[in-house]
C-alpha cells in the first residue's frame, strides 16, 4: 500500500514484533504448496531461450528430495553446506532442501577462486558442498586442502562427484522428520570484504521472518498478484532478500533469468513476464537508462523499480521515471541485517537518499561517541545488538561486537531537516582535508552528473599541508579523452554542485575500478595505493 507521511509516523511508533517461535521458511513455502498447489514459484529462462515454469507444488517437493539426499549423506542439524549455484529453480531446491534438513546453507558465488572457498569451508567446517558442473574444477582444486568430503554436482556428471539428477530421482519426496524453529541456524552469509577478509555472517531462521515482514513491506511493497524480479544470484544475500524473503515468503511468483546482463533483453524479459516489481542494482540501472532506444520499451505492469548496493544518482532515476513512469526506490541493508532503511511507496523519493528508518528496526544515526546526531548531521548508521532484524554473531564469534550498546554497520549517512538518509561513504572512506570531513559519495555522484563520466570514486590522497585531499578516479564516457582542460572542467563542475571546499583536487583517469565480488568499489585499495610510501616522499 502506498503510504502517507502519516502512515509512516504511525508505523514507527505502532510496529511490534510477533515472532512465532515454530516459524521456518520450509514450512511457509508447504503452505503456499498446498493452498496454491499449481502456483507457478518460478518462471525461468536463460540466454539459450530456453524456459520453464516451476509450480509451488514441484518446488516443496524438489526441497524435500534434496534433504533427503543430505541426510543420505549425513549432514545433521546445524551442518554447514557449501552451495555453488547459478540462477537455476534448483537453486530454490537446494536452499530450501538444506534447511528441510536441519543444514546451514553457506552460499558462494559463481565468481570466487579456490582459495576461497577453501577459506570458506575452513572457516564454516563444511563437509558437504553442492556445485554446478562448471564450478566443480575450482574446488577439486582444493579437496586435499580443506575439510570438504562429499562433493554434489549439478548439471553434469564427473568422477568423484554425486550426481544430483540421479540421486533425486531415487530419494523420497516425504517430508524430514526434522525439527526446525525461528531461532535454529540457516545461513553462514559472508561479507563482500570491502574493508577485509569477507567475515562469516550468521543468520537464523529469524532473518528470513523479519525479511517478510520488513522488507517485504516497507520496500517492496509485496501484492498477492506480484511477479517480481531480482537480478541478484544464489550466492549473494540479496538472494535471500528478495527471491526467498519476499517472494518465497509471500507465496509470489518470481522469475529467474539465467544470462549475462544485457540491458536491452533485461527489458524485452520484464515485458514477456508482466514483471510487477523489478530489483537491479545501481550499475544495471545506468547501463539501462543510457539506452538512446528507452523510450520505445513499454512495461505497463510495473508497479515497482528497487535499488540497492550503492546510492543511486538522480540522472538513472529521472530516466527511468520518464520512460516507465515509475520512480526508482533506494533501500539500504547489510549483509547482517534486513532493509534498515528504504524509499517508502508513497512517500516522496529524494535524489541520492536511501529513504528512512524502516518500523521495528530503530536505525539510527550515531556520532562518535555513541549520541544520536541532529538534523543535518553526518555520522555512522547503528541498531541495538538484540534487534530481530540484524545477525546473531559471527559464525566463528559467540556475539556480536558492539560499541557503546550499539550495532555499528560501518557506514558514514547524513540526515536532513526531514529524517531521509544519504550515504556518504564507509566510516574509513571519510576524507579530512583542513579540518572539513568529506564523504566520498557526494563527489562522486557530482562527478558522474557530467556527461563525460561513467564511473568514479573519490579516495583520501596525502597531502604536506592540508593532511588530506580529495582525489578522484575517473572511467570517462566514449568520446571523450583525458586532457588537462578535461580535469579543470570536472573540478569547476564539482564547485558548482558542492560546496568548493569538496572539489577533487587531483583527478587520475582510469579504464576500471578495483571491486569486489558484489560490484562494490573497493576505496580502501585506491587510498592504499595512494598512501603507500608516503612518509618516503
Amino acid at each position: 500500500m502506498p503510504y502517507t507521511t502519516d502512515d509512516y509516523h504511525r508505523e514507527i511508533r505502532e510496529f511490534t514484533w510477533d515472532i512465532p517461535s515454530d516459524y521456518n521458511i520450509v514450512s511457509v513455502v508447504e503452505e503456499h504448496a498446498r493452498r496454491n498447489p499449481d502456483k507457478v514459484a518460478i518462471f525461468w529462462e536463460d540466454d539459450q531461450n530456453r524456459t520453464r515454469r516451476v509450480s509451488y507444488n514441484e518446488l516443496i517437493n524438489g526441497a524435500y528430495r534434496f534433504a533427503n539426499i543430505l541426510l543420505g549423506c549425513g549432514v545433521e542439524k546445524a551442518d554447514p553446506v557449501l552451495h555453488i549455484l547459478p540462477r537455476l529453480p534448483e537453486a530454490h531446491m537446494i536452499q530450501l532442501g538444506t534447511f528441510a534438513c536441519g543444514g546451514v546453507a553457506v552460499p558462494c558465488t559463481e565468481m570466487l577462486r579456490p582459495k576461497e572457498i577453501e577459506h570458506r569451508a575452513k572457516i564454516s567446517g563444511a563437509r558437504v558442498i553442492v556445485a554446478h558442473i562448471d564450478n566443480t574444477d575450482i574446488v577439486d582444486a582444493v579437496r586435499e586442502s580443506c575439510p570438504l568430503d562429499t562433493f554434489i554436482v549439478i548439471g553434469g556428471e564427473k568422477k568423484g562427484w554425486i550426481s544430483f539428477e540421479k540421486k533425486m530421482e531415487t530419494v523420497s519426496a516425504q517430508c524430514p522428520a526434522v525439527s526446525v524453529g525461528v531461532e535454529d541456524p540457516l545461513t553462514i552469509n559472508f561479507t563482500s570484504g570491502t574493508t577485509g577478509e569477507p567475515k562469516p555472517v550468521m543468520h537464523k531462521e529469524r532473518w528470513l521472518y523479519a525479511h517478510g515482514v520488513i522488507t517485504a513491506r516497507y520496500w517492496y511493497d509485496i501484492q498477492d498478484d506480484d511477479i517480481i524480479w531480482s537480478t541478484t544470484g544464489p550466492g549473494w544475500a540479496m538472494w535471500y532478500w528478495a527471491p526467498i524473503g519476499v517472494a518465497l515468503n509471500h507465496g509470489v511468483s518470481q522469475l529467474i533469468y539465467n544470462g549475462r546482463f544485457d540491458p536491452e533483453r533485461y527489458l524485452k524479459i520484464a515485458a514477456k513476464y508482466k514483471i510487477t516489481k523489478f530489483g537491479a542494482t545501481p550499475t544495471e540501472y545506468r547501463i539501462i537508462t543510457a539506452l538512446p532506444n528507452l523510450s520505445q520499451f513499454k512495461l505497463p505492469q510495473l508497479r515497482a523499480a528497487l535499488s540497492a548496493g550503492e546510492p543511486l544518482n538522480i540522472e538513472p532515476i529521472e530516466a527511468f521515471k520518464r520512460a516507465f513512469d515509475v520512480t526508482i526506490r533506494d533501500a539500504y541493508g547489510q549483509t547482517e541485517t534486513v532493509c534498515l532503511v528504504s524509499n517508502y511507496p508513497g512517500l516522496p523519493v529524494r535524489p541520492g537518499s536511501m529513504g528512512k528508518p524502516t518500523p521495528g528496526l530503530g536505525a539510527t544515526v550515531i556520532d562518535k561517541a555513541g549520541n544520536p546526531v541532529t538534523r543535518d548531521g553526518i555520522g555512522e548508521i547503528a541498531v541495538q545488538p538484540d534487534n530481530p532484524g540484524i545477525f546473531d554473531s559471527y559464525w566463528d564469534t559467540p556475539v556480536i561486537a558492539a560499541s557503546d550498546g550499539w550495532y555499528r554497520t560501518g557506514d558514514l549517512v547524513r540526515l536532513d531537516e526531514d529524517g531521509y538518509i544519504y550515504f556518504e561513504g564507509r566510516v574509513d572512506d571519510v576524507i579530512i582535508t583542513s579540518g572539513y570531513r568529506i564523504g566520498p559519495f557526494e563527489i562522486e555522484d557530482a562527478l558522474v552528473s557530467h556527461p563525460a563520466v561513467v564511473e568514479a570514486a573519490a579516495v583520501a590522497a596525502p597531502h604536506r599541508e592540508r593532511g588530506e585531499i580529495v582525489k578522484a578516479f575517473v572511467i570517462l564516457s566514449q568520446g571523450y579523452d583525458p586532457s588537462a582542460e578535461l580535469i579543470k572542467e570536472l573540478q569547476d563542475h564539482v564547485k558548482r554542485i558542492t560546496a568548493p571546499y569538496k572539489y577533487p583536487r587531483k583527478i587520475e583517469f582510469v579504464r576500471e575500478l578495483p571491486k569486489t565480488a558484489s560490484g562494490k568499489i573497493k576505496r580502501a585499495e585506491l587510498k592504499r595505493k595512494e598512501w603507500e610510501g608516503w612518509d618516503r616522499r
